[in-house]
């Protein structure tokens, strides 16, 4: 594992004061903190990013893409909206591209069903920037799953404490590999396009 310290930020999708997604990743990233992570939650209903544009510049996107080139992992969360990822989210994945190539992503969806077009979809644009995803999610309700502000299933604390730890330990082999990569002269790495 890397000697490296290793970073994680959590981007909080939803819009809403209590958001049980937010809630949710608080406790992923407290479990990447107790692996020895360094964390950062950035909440997009706080951070007046504006809409995107080619040419957008503000200091609250100064301020996003600090975090973002700081972050060698991230989890996403997001509100389930009519099976979509919020917009606040989608916005934000809009911004950055190559920031994201070789780092690891987990996902939280806060849904009254299961969440699961709206995993598939902050899956797929993860990979199209050539993002790494775990093999899992974790989907929450707030009506089955939370006492007010509170987890109260076992199995989702369980699974959400899960994600920060595998974040982290698979993460930082996917970082130095990715490193060694970006270093070396293989052409038969994706890592190529990404060399200086």
């Amino acid at each position: 594992m890397s000697t490296t310290e290793f970073r994680v930020l959590g981007v909080a999708g939803s819009m809403r004061d209590g958001s049980y997604g937010k809630m949710a990743l608080k406790v992923a990233l407290a479990s990447a903190e107790k692996r020895g992570a360094k964390t950062r939650l950035l909440e997009l209903s706080k951070a007046d990013l504006p809409m995107y544009s080619p040419s957008a510049s503000s200091p609250a996107l100064e301020k996003i893409s600090t975090d973002v080139a700081w972050a060698d992992a991230f989890i996403l969360a997001s509100p389930d909206y009519h099976g979509s990822m919020s917009g606040a989210l989608k916005n934000f994945l809009d911004y950055f591209y190559e920031e994201f190539a070789g780092k690891v992503f987990g996902y939280v969806v806060a849904s009254h069903e299961k969440g699961l077009t709206v995993m598939d979809q902050m899956r797929t644009a993860v990979r199209q920037c050539y993002g790494w995803s775990l093999p899992y999610g974790v989907s929450v309700n707030s009506q089955q799953d939370f006492t007010g502000s509170d987890i109260s299933n076992a199995r989702i604390e369980q699974r959400l404490k899960m994600m920060g730890r595998d974040l982290v330990a698979y993460g930082a082999l996917i970082k130095d590999q990715f490193a060694q990569d970006l270093a070396g002269s293989d052409p038969e790495t994706f890592a190529t396009r990404y060399r200086a």
